[in-house]
């Protein structure tokens, strides 16, 4: 034991033991880097954060920052997130396709996502002046259950008021039964539509309508949504284009099987739309909140 004490005094003198009091273990420490003539070490620096992993990692590490806007934005507007407005919202559109060629040859389904809502300018219109219509109109409105068929015109050229009292009457809005004097230019028109397609028999979809937004021309009751019987889709909305000469809005709706026709608001420029959505998939039922109903009757339109 003495032969120890000596032993540990003179690693003292020397420097190699600190004279700390002796640990738990019954020896003194080694010399630290505070013992004397030995240089400090800086502080040890804190461990870099790692950077995501996942689907959220970015070049730059800019994962971190990315989730935490994405989940702001989930907080902020969740249902818009999910849902999309009417411009935005997108559907799966599916078509048969041939894949090889003679008797390998087979048909596969291609899908893609597409866009439910798209519109664009009209552009260059035909100048031409367009000819009197024959004034027959004949249509049937299945929501109704009524049918109707006049002549728009008296003898004198002029429009025959009750006429135009009986058209206004079957596009009238088919939740209120509220009945609204129609623009007239529509039933011109119509009749040319009518002309154009052998005096087919025309279904009313839709005409003037109680809804709660004003910058609808169904609104105005300057629109109105018709099929020509016996006649493609197609084929009645690339007529209609043809009877534009400005200010007119023509939208086609593919899978529910109609067209639009309107005039549009006074300085409006003249558009064109396809709308993919089926009947009864209305984006505002997908998103939009329901209202609690008009409580005061709708402004006569001055448009």
């Amino acid at each position: 034991m003495n032969l120890r004490r000596v032993l540990i005094v003179a690693a003292i003198a020397v420097g190699l033991v600190s004279s700390a009091p002796v640990g738990s273990g019954g020896f003194g420490e080694v010399a630290s880097a505070h013992a004397k003539g030995a240089p400090k070490k800086a502080a040890p620096k804190k461990a870099a954060a790692r950077p995501a992993k996942g689907k959220n990692a970015k070049k730059g590490g800019k994962g971190s920052k990315t989730s935490a806007k994405k989940a702001s934005t989930w907080r902020g507007s969740p249902q818009r997130s999910v849902v999309g407005n009417h411009n935005s919202a997108k559907i799966k559109m599916c078509k048969q396709v041939v894949v090889g060629k003679g008797k390998k040859a087979k048909k596969r389904k291609k899908c893609s996502m597409v866009k439910e809502f798209q519109g664009h300018g009209a552009g260059k219109l035909e100048s031409f002046e367009l000819t009197k219509p024959s004034g027959d109109i004949w249509l049937r409105s299945d929501n109704l259950q009524e049918e109707v068929r006049v002549q728009l015109y008296k003898p004198d050229g002029s429009y025959d008021e009750a006429s135009l009292a009986a058209l206004d009457n079957i596009f009238r809005c088919k939740r209120s039964k509220e009945v609204r004097a129609m623009d007239p230019r529509l039933y011109d028109q119509l009749s040319r539509i009518q002309d154009h397609f052998g005096g087919k028999q025309i279904t009313v979809v839709s005409g003037f309508r109680i809804v709660d937004r004003d910058s609808s021309r169904h609104y105005h009751a300057s629109a109105i949504d018709i099929v020509v019987k016996g006649e493609s889709v197609r084929a009645q909305y690339d007529y209609a284009q043809s009877l534009d000469r400005g200010g007119m809005g023509i939208g086609i709706y593919p899978h529910s099987g109609f067209i639009h026709v309107d005039f549009r608001a006074p300085g409006e420029n003249s558009y064109r739309w396809t709308d993919l959505s089926g009947p009864g998939s209305s984006w505002a039922k997908k998103g939009k909140k329901k209202g609690g109903g008009r409580t005061a009757r709708a402004k006569r339109p001055t448009s």
